[in-house]
């Protein structure tokens, strides 16, 4: 063996020279800031000017980077601090969004503006979406002038497509409610918004995203009731919101009372507590017979699993709509609801392909079970049915018509 002492591995080699690019580079926003408000103060009000500077500095500066400075300065005309207020010591211009007229012609100007700078850059999409629903949060910030010109903007913005619905979570703050900022703020948008489309259209974006059901939340606790939002958005000449909203709040409670009642039929609650519970509910809800009997019998068909075969599902249906026609009839004391449900079970036997057969002996059960009357039975087969399956299902019926006109003229002769 060596004696010989070993010698230490030493670390050799060439030294690299880092690059530019790859060393991180410090956030600093004043050369940025400064460059935009140069930029905008030498285009002064016109907006097309704004609107070129705006694409061609996309160029040399970085909008990536520095995105939310781009947004505070053409909205506020300076960095905002936290709350909303310009700090004092950042250079600022007076043309900015807060700074224009207070019309909805100047906020659709404006919107361009926004609209062309996204759509040039569209990685900045992000980043305004978080810009508006940021500028939200800091309402309380702002003058009601400022609010205002912003409600219209976010409006247009939405009808637009430029943002989406989601941005109203922000008006949802506990701050911005309890003070009614939220409420007065959402007047003024929603009225730019369905200016510039439609109720129709608003209702599709706000169930996009979930929000279609949460317009209550606008108020606080205390007031969050369908009777004061229909009453302050009527009042503030939003009665196609207020209706929308009631729309909104009757589809939830539909739905609740549905889920319910399958619970109730689950759990073998009595005929009885059901239809005392039900009615209690529709008087609570403001639901019609009409709408009630569809959710009856909704509730009574998803309650089984049914049987894959054609020749087996019929009579299935039969055993399990006898047991349950004390429950129907309940809901049927107009004429109205016999021939909504009439209605009902044309289209769940054409929706499912195995009952289509069915429909006829349905139809005779429910008759003799005193749940549709002839006059219903007669008026479905002369002129109320739907289109989805007519002929299959007014073949099913010939016979058992011209057995009930019979028996009227029978009648009508002793």
């Amino acid at each position: 063996m060596s004696n010989q002492k070993q010698q230490k591995p030493t670390l050799t080699g060439q030294r690299f020279k880092t690059r530019k690019r790859d060393e991180k580079e410090r956030f600093d926003p004043s050369q940025f800031q400064e460059s935009i408000v140069q930029g905008l103060n030498q285009s002064g009000t016109d907006l097309e000017a704004v609107a070129k500077f705006l694409d061609s500095s996309g160029a040399k500066l970085d909008y990536r980077r520095y995105a939310e400075t781009l947004f505070d300065i053409l909205v506020a005309g300076g960095m905002l601090a936290p709350g909303g207020t310009l700090a004092d010591d950042v250079t600022r211009t007076e043309f900015c969004l807060f700074t224009a007229q207070e019309d909805l012609e100047t906020m659709q100007a404006y919107a361009q503006v926004f609209n062309k700078l996204i759509r040039r850059y569209k990685y900045l999409e992000k980043g305004f979406e978080e810009e508006i629903k940021k500028l939200l949060l800091f309402l309380k910030g702002f003058t009601e002038s400022d609010r205002n010109k912003l409600a219209m903007l976010t409006g247009i913005l939405l009808g637009n497509g430029n943002i989406s619905a989601s941005i109203l979570g922000s008006l949802f703050n506990e701050n911005l409610v309890k003070e009614g900022v939220s409420s007065a703020f959402a007047v003024k948008l929603f009225k730019s918004w369905i200016s510039e489309k439609d109720i129709n259209s608003v209702a599709a974006s706000l169930r996009k995203v979930g929000m279609d059901n949460r317009l209550m939340e606008l108020f606080p606790a205390n007031k969050r009731s369908c009777d004061h939002f229909s009453k302050y958005f009527t009042d503030a000449g939003l009665k196609e919101l207020s209706d929308f909203a009631r729309n909104q709040q009757s589809i939830g409670a539909r739905k609740e009372l549905q889920k319910d009642l399958q619970e109730q039929m689950s759990r073998g609650d009595s005929f009885k507590e059901i239809i005392a519970y039900v009615r209690e509910e529709m008087k609570k809800s403001d639901i019609s017979e009409q709408t009630m009997i569809g959710i009856v019998w909704t509730s009574v068909m998803s309650s089984v699993e049914w049987n894959k075969k054609e020749e087996l599902v019929t009579e299935q249906a039969i055993k399990l709509l006898k047991q349950y026609s004390p429950l129907l009839k309940a809901f049927t004391s107009q004429g109205l609801s016999e021939l909504t449900l009439l209605l009902k079970i044309q289209e769940y036997c054409y929706d499912n392909i195995h009952f289509m057969k069915a429909f006829q002996k349905i139809v005779v059960l429910l008759y003799k079970a005193d749940v549709l009357s002839e006059e219903a039975v007669l008026k479905w087969y002369s002129d109320a049915h739907l289109a989805k399956g007519k002929s299959v299902f007014l073949e099913q019926m010939k016979k058992f018509v011209e057995w009930l006109k019979n028996a009227e003229e029978e009648s009508e002769s002793e």
